[in-house]
């Protein structure tokens, strides 16, 4: 390998144990921005689907982590990595990147201006990398509670959002298009909390397996169908989109009981089901 390729490599590891002081959790990249480990299953004939239970390494953002052990034994076994990815969704910042492209022909600034003055939310101060592209990273703090998912140019042209199972090139990587920096002024901020009004755009009302009945036998009955209807990974945010929506017709404090009782059907705790339906009710502007 040649000299500069161990210089990055150890720089990108420097970078990333000095992420992880900060809570961030983080695997090696390749020049690529992908991660600098293969997958264990790459030769299986019938590979199945496998975050990391099988001990090896290479399950990309399943490797994920802030212990700087682990960190050193990923990047030992992956000499050539020049840079670092940080994952998106977990403690203790949760983290929503939102990818700021300018390879579209689109003014994704622009875009994400206009979306600020509709919906009337603004973008705190906050970290900011910048691409070697001219792109910006905009990295924001979600609720424990909801889960964003990873998106391109839904929110509007040019802007994708990294969120769970997601990760986000980290500052001080070196990548075959340049290097990622911080912007002046932003490397020792923390992730600031993600706007409601944005929160809510960035999760989709998820589309049910089967139409959600009309209500019947009492007004919101819909609402609660969809909620038992709630396969595992998606049980949170189906419960957090019909909150929202019961709360904006005016029934969410009628609706909390059944709510909470369709989700302990579900699976969740009553703790964790009240939690998701009194964030919903501060995200619509009403008291839990």
């Amino acid at each position: 390998m040649a000299t500069t390729d161990r210089q990055a490599t150890t720089l990108a590891l420097a970078h990333a144990l000095s992420a992880a002081e900060r809570g961030l959790a983080v695997i090696p990249l390749s020049r690529s921005k992908l991660p600098a480990l293969r997958s264990p299953h790459r030769d299986d004939p019938a590979p199945s689907p496998c975050h990391g239970a099988c001990g090896r390494l290479g399950h990309g953002v399943y490797d994920a982590s802030s212990d700087p052990d682990r960190i050193r034994e990923l990047f030992a076994a992956a000499p050539w990595a020049t840079g670092y990815g940080i994952a998106c969704g977990l403690p203790p910042h949760h983290l929503i990147g939102l990818d700021l492209d300018v390879k579209t022909g689109t003014d994704s600034s622009a875009a994400l201006r206009e979306l600020a003055l509709r919906h009337l939310f603004t973008i705190p101060p906050t970290v900011v990398v910048v691409t070697p592209s001219g792109g910006r990273h905009l990295w924001l703090s979600g609720p424990p509670e909801m889960v964003v998912p990873n998106s391109a140019s839904r929110l509007a042209p040019g802007i994708d959002i990294r969120g769970a199972g997601g990760y986000l090139v980290g500052p001080g990587s070196r990548t075959g298009q340049g290097v990622y920096a911080a912007a002046p002024g932003t490397a020792h901020l923390t992730p600031a909390p993600c706007p409601r009004s944005l929160l809510r755009l960035l999760i989709p009302p998820p589309r049910p397996r089967h139409p959600a009945p009309a209500a019947t036998g009492g007004h919101g009955q819909g609402l609660v169908q969809f909620v038992l209807a709630a396969h595992e990974g998606q049980r949170n945010t189906r419960l957090f989109w019909a909150a929202c929506r019961a709360y904006e017709d005016g029934i969410g404090p009628a609706l909390v009981d059944p709510l909470v009782d369709a989700a302990l059907n579900t699976g969740l705790s009553e703790r964790e089901a009240r939690a998701t339906i009194a964030s919903a009710a501060r995200m619509t502007g009403h008291r839990p």
